[in-house]
């Protein structure tokens, strides 16, 4: 019985997130022409062809595409057995993302737990908005994100689901015969695609008085009186009110708020930051990622 060789099948995964070899190899810190040699010698063991030309590229046939999913299996059975013989005081690096609107509600929790559980390890935070911030994730720029942003690539765990409500400032006087004046983010935005569904489905009329390319714009719009926007209740504060039905608006879905690790993690810190994270939390994992909720893809 033949052994596979789980460098290799390190170098596969790679190859798979990536999609190219050059990106790969600048992954993994080695020159293409060693990472296309790690390919030839895995095909050989395999006695069949991983990839395929399609056009100048190559990629992954599908007995590669079998291949890889055993790959991420044998790879995280691998890295959990050493991390299990080498448990110790967590210390090290993390790197957490967390949107701005979860900055004082959900982000302190998870820090909290982290402190208590972990007080060695040491935390850089990157607030951002959530598409970015998995962009990040996906780049290896951070370890571990909260993100409204659900995505089968990743593992995850859903940390709390949250009603979307209509939010002005709290002086802001709303004119029911006249089109909302909405204050949006640019693209892509959950919160922005959920209010336009909205006003749309329910035919209320609408226009654009402000767009902003983050959270502080949104809330220095909002306090300056320009209009309303779709936000989670994790934004609504003592300076703004919520608008509704009287108001003509028509009722908004929740959005999930999720914390998302990658599935061909390497740094064992990561892995055991988040499993501690899961279990202090009371948190469920669905098959090895979170449930996907309705109408936030």
């Amino acid at each position: 019985m033949r052994n596979l060789d789980l460098d290799l099948l390190r170098t596969l995964t790679a190859i798979a997130q990536h999609e190219t070899f050059s990106e790969a190899a600048n992954r993994l810190h080695k020159t293409q022409s060693a990472i296309t040699q790690q390919m030839q010698r895995l095909e050989v063991m395999i006695g069949l062809p991983l990839f395929e030309k399609q056009g100048r590229n190559k990629a992954l046939s599908s007995h590669g595409r079998r291949l890889v999913e055993y790959a991420r299996h044998m790879l995280a059975i691998n890295d959990e057995a050493l991390r299990a013989l080498q448990a110790g005081p967590l210390e090290g690096d993390l790197r957490l993302g967390a949107p701005l609107d979860v900055a004082d509600t959900i982000l302190p929790t998870l820090l909290t737990h982290i402190a208590r559980s972990a007080p060695r390890v040491k935390l850089e935070i990157r607030v951002d908005r959530s598409p970015f911030l998995m962009d990040a994730l996906r780049a290896g720029e951070i370890d571990l994100t909260i993100s409204t942003r659900f995505d089968q690539d990743f593992e995850g765990v859903a940390l709390r689901t949250s009603p979307t409500v209509w939010l002005a400032s709290a002086d802001y006087v709303h004119d029911v015969h006249a089109p909302v004046p909405l204050v949006l983010a640019d693209e892509p935005s959950i919160f922005r695609r959920l209010a336009l569904n909205a006003l749309e489905q329910a035919r209320v009329r609408w226009h654009t008085n402000y767009v902003a390319p983050n959270l502080v714009g949104i809330k220095a719009a909002l306090r300056a009186g320009l209009g309303v926007t779709a936000r989670s209740v994790e934004l609504l504060g003592p300076e703004m009110r919520v608008l509704g039905e009287k108001e003509g608006l028509p009722p908004l879905p929740d959005v999930t708020y999720f914390l998302w690790i990658r599935r061909d993690l390497i740094n064992p810190l990561t892995r055991q930051v988040y499993d501690m994270l899961r279990s202090n939390l009371g948190l469920a994992q669905h098959g090895g990622a979170a449930d996907e909720p309705p109408g936030v893809q």
